[in-house]
């Protein structure tokens, strides 16, 4: 199974204390290979008050949390039974199991908050195959040859017309095929 992105509900002002309480229970279970990534959607907005202005890190979705995780009856429960959350966006209830977002959506979201749905240094390498899911080479699938970790760009080797030709692509185009 493949780790996706969940949108999980909680109770308005209650964001961190779900992620504080949701890490320590994926710890305390032993779900760390179930549960990777939990994130409050947050960014930085400058606010001039009385002429002086302030930087202020403001949610980006309030009641919202994101959740990196394989969908697993196991971390379905966890995530479900954590004290403020009142359940999974795109689940339509009774016990059915959540749409997760699409790759487009939670780079929309990590992007603005200056990360990445894929951490160049742990889950891509030089050899691995990927898909271009946006822009003039949509839809190819090539290798990695060269990842920038300071750019967070890398270069895919495509098939064009039957010759290897060497493109470069940001991590918001691509997608890790396993």
């Amino acid at each position: 199974m493949d780790k996706q992105w969940y949108v999980v509900n909680t109770i308005t002002g209650h964001e961190y204390k779900v992620k504080e309480k949701l890490t320590m229970r994926v710890e305390s279970m032993g779900l760390q290979n179930s549960i990777f990534r939990v994130i409050v959607p947050e960014q930085k907005e400058v606010v001039v008050k009385n002429g002086a202005k302030k930087e202020q890190v403001k949610k980006m979705f309030p009641g919202y949390v994101l959740i990196e995780m394989v969908m697993s009856d196991d971390a379905w429960y966890i995530v479900r039974n954590t004290q403020g959350v009142t359940g999974f966006i795109g689940s339509s209830g009774k016990g059915a199991k959540p749409i997760p977002l699409k790759p487009s959506e939670v780079d929309h979201i990590l992007n603005n908050m200056g990360m990445s749905r894929i951490e160049l240094a742990n889950d891509l390498k030089i050899g691995d195959h990927v898909r271009i899911i946006e822009g003039p080479f949509k839809s190819m699938v090539g290798v990695v040859q060269e990842i920038d970790l300071k750019t967070q760009k890398l270069t895919v080797s495509l098939d064009l017309f039957g010759q290897e030709t060497a493109v470069d692509a940001e991590l918001a185009e691509i997608e890790k095929i396993n």
